[in-house]
């Protein structure tokens, strides 16, 4: 896995831009208070803005339930209804992303075949692979090549502060493989490891997964919106890829 620089990525407004070619990637920081809150006029609102902000004449996203679900998005009518917490996509000029505030955004794209994916991981959605389910969906559906997806791994809590339950954490043990002192300090998870290892599982190369080395909870030289730390507010990140 490699740590991308902060320094080299793109500010626009209050988003953190990679750009890949004709793939653009977005990180969407709190430094100007907004929030991507599907559930608030005001994140609708906002949601909008993205439409006008880089020019793409679709936005998708979905109603997240935590679950291992993902869609294809071709251009449904009332896409944004459905319930799940992945999608995949080969449209131009279409914008998808995922909500979180704490969870794992996880950004797929494949330059070679022009499809990207982005998905929403949990816990539940990080033990139940929903990484390694779009990256099978971008296989099946669209013959996509492992070696040829990279994958980003946008701002979520980290290691550094995300605890959990004892149950949990055996349940993590058990059914992931990996071993303590990679996954755990004492009992705050890496989800982030997780991801890992179901991504080079399924073939990805190792140079080809990134990180934006960001935690929602503990990082202080950039504003994110943190659950945990704000007691339950409705502030949300939106992390989305766009390709042209």
């Amino acid at each position: 896995m490699i740590n991308l620089d902060i320094k080299k990525l793109e500010k626009k407004r209050d988003y953190l831009i990679l750009n890949e070619d004709n793939i653009t990637i977005g990180f969407s920081t709190a430094e100007e208070n907004r929030s991507f809150n599907r559930n608030t006029e005001e994140g609708i609102k906002e949601l909008d803005v993205i439409k006008n902000e880089f020019n793409v004449k679709e936005l998708a996203y979905l109603k997240q339930i935590h679950s291992d679900t993902v869609y294809v998005f071709d251009g449904q009518e009332s896409f944004n209804d459905n319930e799940g917490d992945g999608i995949i996509t080969n449209k131009l000029d279409t914008c998808i992303g995922v909500f979180t505030a704490d969870c794992v955004p996880i950004i797929l794209i494949d330059k070679t075949l022009g499809v990207v994916g982005a998905v929403h991981s949990g816990w539940k959605g990080t033990i139940s692979g929903i990484v390694k389910k779009a990256l099978e969906g971008m296989k099946e559906k669209f013959n996509c090549k492992a070696e040829n997806i990279k994958i980003y791994i946008g701002p979520h809590i980290r290691k550094c502060c995300y605890e959990i339950s004892e149950e949990l954490k055996e349940r993590f043990l058990k059914e992931t493989g990996i071993e303590e002192k990679e996954l755990f300090a004492g009992r705050n998870l890496s989800m982030e490891k997780v991801i890992e290892k179901d991504c080079l599982d399924f073939g990805v190369k190792e140079d080809n997964i990134f990180s934006l080395n960001l935690c929602t909870y503990c990082t202080e030289d950039i504003k994110l919106h943190s659950y945990r730390k704000s007691d339950g507010s409705y502030g949300r990140l939106f992390t989305f890829v766009i390709m042209k």
